[in-house]
């Protein structure tokens, strides 16, 4: 990597159905992802959900950001017999995601798997979700907050000795919370790096790539310090 090439992120869409923007399907992408990642030295490029084209894809860009959205991972795909009422699925752009993260993965290429992006990132390392929290865990914390995303929704505890831990450089931060479902088991080989009072698992990595990180809050918004050093370690992976 030279110092006058940013590096290409590939960042993943959202997409919808007809209506609103457009009569016809259409993808969707907070401003704030490419921004953050802009900010942090790198050159965000918009992915579009085309599986047979991952490969392709991956050759053109030097690491990987799988974003969020209002969707859930198809429970099929880590072995749940059932799926919960609540749980609703945009199975074109799963397919999409989870061969863009099987393909970095194989190459080691730098992953940030953010909000839904994290789960996804816990299925593609052999792990499991909670399919809704409220049943699941009924004393849990109000994860899907009440006040805007941008604002702080609870803290989590960032745990010691993992990747997470070294790039923040603090025990503890305030993050935003949109989710209903979270990560169960991270899978094999992966660890929790951070987890909210409730026990809800807030994070997830492994150590057996150069830089493969999860959280389960949007650090997009920037609402922690810890939020803009995860976007400067994902670009200086890329090195």
């Amino acid at each position: 990597m030279t110092a006058l090439r940013r590096p290409v992120i590939g960042v993943t869409l959202d997409a919808e159905q007809p209506g609103g923007y457009s009569k016809y399907p259409w993808y969707a992408l907070r401003t704030n992802y490419a921004d953050a990642i802009a900010a942090a030295g790198g050159l965000p490029v918009a992915l579009p959900h085309l599986p047979a084209l991952a490969a392709d894809l991956l050759e053109r860009i030097d690491a990987l950001v799988v974003t969020g959205g209002a969707f859930d991972v198809d429970p099929a795909l880590y072995g749940a017999g059932d799926r919960h009422a609540t749980v609703t699925l945009k199975q074109g752009r799963t397919a999409a995601e989870l061969a863009l993260l099987q393909g970095a993965l194989a190459r080691d290429m730098p992953v940030l798997g953010i909000c839904g992006g994290e789960q996804l990132l816990a299925v593609a390392l052999g792990g499991t979700l909670i399919q809704h929290i409220p049943d699941a865990l009924p004393a849990a914390l109000p994860h899907e907050q009440p006040n805007p995303r941008h604002e702080a929704g609870h803290d989590v505890a960032i745990r010691d000795g993992t990747l997470l831990s070294r790039i923040v450089g603090a025990a503890t931060m305030q993050v935003n919370s949109s989710h209903h479902q979270a990560v169960r088991d991270p899978g094999a080989g992966a660890v929790v790096n951070a987890v909210a009072s409730d026990g809800v698992i807030e994070g997830i990595e492994s150590a057996k790539y150069r830089f493969c990180l999860g959280v389960q809050w949007h650090p997009e918004f920037l609402i922690d310090p810890g939020d803009a050093r995860i976007f400067a370690a994902l670009i200086a992976a890329c090195e």
